[in-house]
């Protein structure tokens, strides 16, 4: 029998539950309480893994019990295993019954209020026992929970190379930004406008580490002029329109949001060029993490509302009160 036969024999995945634990709570003591045994058993499965393994998987420090490299090794690689049991279960569940699951998706708020909306809407009207668990944020934060595994799926604008080893990337529709307004600004009316007309109204942006923000700063460069000075920065989309609406602001956002029709009625985008701003909107997941069933429901359904915005102007998804519903989505 090899090393690793012997090794996978007698390993026990209670053993690397503690350890994950231990770490976590950084004292054996805080470990056995969150896990309701005593410490001595924490020490006995902590010294029996070691045992097996070989080496020594912990280490005290001033700030209380901290991994070895030989320890980070093997947490990480239970993150993984625990997490593929736990979707194994949701496998078993989804399989027995489609109609209930559980799904957590990471996604900017623009779009957690579009695509993922609709898709949403959708299926639980169908599903009523599906939940989906949302997280919104900026691209990066997508990006880490995926790779920390707290949400299966990604969807948001790629902002640069992404490590495709690690990570499935497919573009469902390329998007740019624009300058949008209330609809009862003058501005509106307007058929053509310049850029440099607009370096000196008020605007209200997302903060500056927002790739949105980041984008149509670059834009105003290329244009060969300074950036407008935002009056308010705000992460908040419900300020923004709102600011827009009554104050007679000008902000900055996705292409895609103001393209359904209803989906903001008091906004309109203006007739000005923002150049360089076309990036892709794309579906993002872990690649060696084997997607649930409900996963890939989702997915088919968030294709299926992204697909017009694929093909350009040649067609636009439908409105309901509930939310933006393509024709022929994916069933279950």
């Amino acid at each position: 029998m090899g090393e690793i036969e012997r090794i996978e024999r007698r390993l026990k995945l209670h053993d690397v539950r503690v350890l994950m634990s231990v770490v976590e709570a950084g004292s054996m003591a805080k470990a056995a309480g969150r896990l309701g045994t005593s410490q001595p058993a924490v020490s006995r499965s902590i010294a029996d893994l070691e045992h097996t393994l070989g080496v020594r998987l912990l280490e005290r420090s001033p700030r209380g019990v901290e991994p070895t490299q030989y320890g980070r090794a093997i947490v990480q690689r239970g993150v993984a295993i625990f997490d593929e049991l736990r979707q194994g279960v949701k496998d078993i569940e989804f399989l027995a019954d489609p109609t209930v699951g559980e799904l957590r998706v990471g996604c900017p708020e623009t779009i957690a209020a579009g695509p993922v909306l609709a898709v949403v809407n959708r299926l639980t009207r169908r599903h009523p026992r599906m939940t989906f668990h949302i997280a919104t944020g900026l691209a990066p934060a997508t990006y880490r929970g995926l790779m920390d595994r707290t949400i299966e799926v990604g969807i948001t604008r790629v902002t640069g190379p992404l490590d495709e080893e690690l990570l499935r990337v497919e573009t469902l529709f390329d998007d740019t930004l624009v300058v949008a307004a209330g609809a009862r600004n003058p501005w509106t009316r307007r058929r053509k406008i310049e850029l440099a007309e607009l370096v000196n109204e008020r605007w209200v942006l997302p903060p500056a580490d927002s790739f949105s923000t980041a984008l149509a700063i670059e834009a105003f460069r290329t244009s060969g002029l300074e950036p407008p000075r935002a009056s308010v920065v705000t992460p908040s989309l419900s300020m923004r329109n709102r600011l827009l609406t009554t104050g007679g602001f000008f902000t900055v956002i996705h292409g895609f949001a103001l393209a359904v029709p209803g989906k903001y009625p008091t906004l309109k985008p203006l007739p000005v060029v923002l150049p360089n701003t076309r990036r892709p909107i794309a579906l993002i997941t872990l690649k060696k993490r084997a997607l649930s069933p409900l996963a890939e429901y989702f997915m088919d359904n968030v294709r299926a509302i992204a697909k017009p915005f694929a093909k350009g102007e040649g067609s636009r998804p439908q409105m309901t009160r509930t939310g933006l519903i393509p024709a022929g989505p994916a069933t279950c």
